[in-house]
Order: structure tokens, then sequence, then C-alpha cells
């Protein structure tokens, strides 16, 4: 599911997880009824396909790391921080 920006990640998200749902990994969750759903902001594809590799792959590692993507921390990743332990 493509959203827009990180609050509309966060609705979707919590309202997907709510009674019941299960969160994965890289923006994959299942609903309570047991569909699953990737929630992608427009950012994340952006990021991904950065024209510079090193950036492109900092956004990517920072994603593998992540249940629901979070667009400041792959910005910062994408951007050169060190990413979390």
């Amino acid at each position: 599911m493509n959203c827009e920006d990180q609050a509309e990640v966060d609705r979707l998200w919590e309202a997907l997880i709510a009674n019941g749902g299960q969160e994965s990994m890289c923006g994959w969750l299942k609903d309570r009824y047991g569909l699953s759903w990737q929630i992608i902001p427009a950012a994340l594809m952006s990021m991904l396909s950065d024209p510079d590799p090193e950036r492109a792959g900092r956004a990517t590692q920072a994603m593998l790391r992540m249940r629901k993507i979070d667009v400041g921390a792959l910005q910062a990743a994408c951007d050169g921080a060190p990413l979390p332990a």
C-alpha cells in the first residue's frame, strides 16, 4: 500500500495491526484476518532508487532493520548517519 508521508504510514499501520494484527519486517504486517500488507511511503522508493548507489545502499540497509518504515530514520541513513546497533 503506497502512502504519501509518515502520518499516513502511522495511521494505516496502527489500523491494520489493531485487534490482533502482527508486525513483520521491512514495512510488512498481517492484519487481524491474516492478510499481508506492505506499507510503503513514497520517500522510501525515492531513496531506494537514488542515483548514488551508496545512498541507495544505506537506505536499503536501514529499511531491512525496520518493522514499520520510519521516513526520518531512512533519510538520516541515506544521508550517512550510522545505523543503530
